[in-house]
């Protein structure tokens, strides 16, 4: 809703929207279903913050998952209005609309609610070793020098968030739970061309098997359900380069 300001501007108003929210306890109901609550939504209101109202002023019962509230933590993934979103960086009158649905993220199991079991999604970017691994017999006294030409390269992957997202909306995840999925290979790709890491060729070995990224069908479901607009299709078929001239080096090697 706009009205007109003093100085012949628009303004947006106060208006009532409902808000649609998925419910389910797996300990109580035996499906799932959507619970409508009314809230007159202020401008400046966000996703996250009418949940917190709701909770507070009409349903405690309600479960969700939050943290920093900054667009940082990544703990508020979720599906508003059809699209994935962090709730923290949602605006209410942005959405444009009356109506506000409001769902889990899909492919995880949930726990309560919008709390989704996230267990497979940091079982498999554990298992990628997403951590710096130097040369620990020559480490600097202060800090490890990086041309910007090279944290350039890293830079955006260096964003991720670990929301779950991508993963949620990789349909290749969705029936393959062997599958490292998106958020995992980005990663590790990050640290695979990080010029202060000393186990490339290992670590490229270590994604060269079917449920890596030779797994991925390039379908960019990851890229779109990104929040940060960050690209992990793109990180994958860069691993896949490394990972073909990291074979031919081995086969030389041995010749």
């Amino acid at each position: 809703m706009l009205s007109q300001n003093k100085n012949g501007g628009t303004e947006k108003k106060p208006k009532e929207v409902i808000f649609r929210i998925f419910r389910f306890d797996p300990n109580i109901d035996e499906k799932p279903y959507f619970q409508e609550f009314k809230l007159m939504a202020e401008p400046g209101l966000t996703v996250l913050y009418a949940l917190f109202r709701i909770i507070e002023e009409q349903d405690s019962s309600l479960a969700l998952r939050y943290s920093c509230r900054a667009g940082i933590c990544g703990s508020d993934g979720m599906i508003i209005n059809g699209k994935f979103r962090l709730a923290c960086q949602t605006q209410v009158h942005e959405l444009n609309s009356d109506v506000i649905t409001i769902s889990p993220l899909p492919g995880y199991p949930v726990i309560k609610d919008l709390v989704v079991d996230m267990s497979y999604f940091f079982e498999k970017l554990y298992s990628v070793d997403p951590f710096l691994q130097p040369d620990e017999e020559h480490l600097p006294e202060k800090e490890f020098i990086q041309y910007p030409k090279d944290f350039e390269k890293i830079e955006e992957p260096g964003r991720c968030i670990l929301c779950g997202c991508c993963t949620a909306a990789c349909p290749v995840a969705w029936t393959n739970p062997d599958y490292l999925g998106p958020a995992a290979l980005l990663k590790a790709y990050r640290f695979v061309d990080d010029t202060r890491d000393t186990k490339r060729s290992e670590r490229l070995k270590k994604l060269d098997h079917e449920n890596s990224v030779w797994r991925c069908h390039t379908v960019f479901n990851c890229v779109e359900a990104c929040p940060k607009n960050l690209h992990p299709t793109d990180a994958i078929q860069r691993l896949k380069r490394s990972i073909f001239v990291n074979r031919v080096k081995s086969i030389f090697k041995r010749t």
